[in-house]
């Protein structure tokens, strides 16, 4: 059994792409599979509970994070009580802190750390063989009342994994997406991990080990999207990749099939600004594209060497004109705290936010999640001033102090970010409001 427990967030509700990849991948192997997600079916602990008895599995598989862990945990002791059966936590989480985790909670059997598929593919079949899981990669396990880490499981191979396991769960109730995108949106991925090096971002550091950027075969993408358009009656997609748009010609020859293919949904994509150039923009808003959504972080050059994101900002600036001019939508993310970052620093950044004048934006403070650099850094100099993990979400609290601005500065900074963005939109539909007037008014020239 495959469950997403967890907790809810207004608006976003995320689709669980490795439960997914991992369901189905343990279907393929001939293995009987359930999969839950209790968040987007909006069921009851109680109805939750009862539906893994119901099924009596062997083993349950549960994808933690840091601001869930203790409604993870919690979960988890439950299903134990009330199923007997094996389980096995994953996700990023337990693989920075899944040692610790298995010590201190002896309901706990199994981690499987970084990119699971596949080790809980042959976690599980050892298991029902009787075999010695000690042999396996990725897996941390108890023997003789120790703790042993197997090490590390090679990256996986993402065009060796089936689709993920949609057929179990309540697809028209996810959502995701920026900028007015139709919903409800497909979520999917063409590509997996980043080749740069964010000193905050926690999946490449993580989960992927470093490991290399991946690609999936476009036509094997597009038949996915023809199926689940068809089979859900989806209004878009969005690609929640981690950086979507590395290499023109990929980006190209996927945007020539979805033509092709004769896909006529609007969709969207995580990219960098940076790493797409004119002819890429205009191929994919040829083939539908409606929004892309970047990471910019920062309005000052030097904090993004700092991070090691190395954006440079007069590109974001050129890619933000030929969004615009091709009739791209744009969202932006912006975060306070980076590593070395001053007031000032805050106060270009919010500057920089409205300059650019994308149609949504983000703003949120750094979160400095277990296993990061930022993390390390910061913990090394004492700066971390909570590990209460629900706080790590970025939303309101700052969880530390930044070399340059206290707990409460940041916080401030955020708040602040948020009330000039607000009065911002005001003023952009004030003076749509008064073009649109003026445009009745004054009858166009012959």
């Amino acid at each position: 059994m495959v469950v997403k427990a967890g907790e809810r967030l207004p608006f976003y509700v995320p689709f669980p792409f490795y439960l997914a990849y991992a369901a189905a991948v343990l279907e393929r192997e001939g293995h009987q599979v359930l999969l839950v997600d209790a968040i987007a079916e909006g069921i009851t602990e109680e109805e939750f509970l009862a539906r893994a008895a119901d099924f009596r599995p062997d083993a349950i598989i549960l994808e933690t994070s840091t601001p869930t862990i203790a409604v993870d945990l919690a979960s988890a002791k439950s299903l134990k009580q009330r199923t007997n059966a094996r389980i096995i936590l994953c996700g990023p989480h337990v693989t920075v802190e899944g040692a610790r985790i298995l010590r201190e909670n002896k309901f706990v059997d199994f981690a499987a750390v970084g990119e699971y598929e596949f080790v809980v593919r042959d976690l599980v079949t050892a298991l029902a063989s009787g075999a010695d899981a000690s042999t396996l990669k990725g897996v941390l396990l108890r023997k003789e009342g120790v703790v042993v880490d197997t090490g590390r499981a090679e990256p996986v191979d993402i065009n060796q994994l089936p689709w993920p396991a949609r057929h179990f769960l309540p697809m028209l109730n996810y959502r995701d997406g920026n900028a007015g995108l139709p919903q409800p949106s497909l979520q999917l991925h063409a590509s997996r991990g980043c080749p740069f090096r964010c000193d905050f971002c926690l999946w490449p550091q993580v989960m992927y080990n470093g490991g290399k950027y991946r690609v999936r075969d476009p036509k094997d993408v597009v038949d996915e999207i023809e199926f689940c358009l068809k089979t859900w009656g989806f209004q878009s997609f969005y690609f929640d990749d981690d950086t979507f748009d590395i290499g023109r010609d990929r980006i190209v020859r996927l945007c020539d099939e979805i033509k092709a293919r004769n896909i006529r949904v609007p969709w969207e994509a995580m990219c960098r600004a940076d790493t797409c150039d004119y002819a890429m923009l205009k191929a994919m808003k040829d083939a539908g594209l409606y929004c892309l959504k970047f990471g910019v972080e920062s309005g000052n050059q030097e904090t993004l060497k700092r991070i090691r994101k190395n954006l440079d900002l007069g590109k974001v600036r050129q890619t933000m004109r030929e969004c615009r001019e091709l009739g791209i939508k744009t969202h932006l993310t912006f975060t306070f705290g980076l590593t070395g970052e001053t007031i000032e620093d805050v106060k270009k950044t919010i500057d920089f936010a409205i300059e650019l004048d994308p149609d949504s934006v983000q703003f949120s403070l750094t979160t400095p999640f277990p296993g990061t650099d930022f993390y390390k850094n910061l913990d090394a100099r004492g700066l971390i001033i909570s590990t209460d993990w629900s706080k790590y979400d970025g939303n309101a609290t700052a969880v530390f102090r930044a070399e340059n601005l206290s707990p409460k500065q940041l916080e401030n900074a955020l708040a602040e970010a948020k009330r000039r963005w607000q009065a911002h939109k005001r003023f952009r539909h004030r003076i749509h409001q008064v073009k649109g007037i003026l445009r009745l008014l004054v009858p166009p020239t012959q």
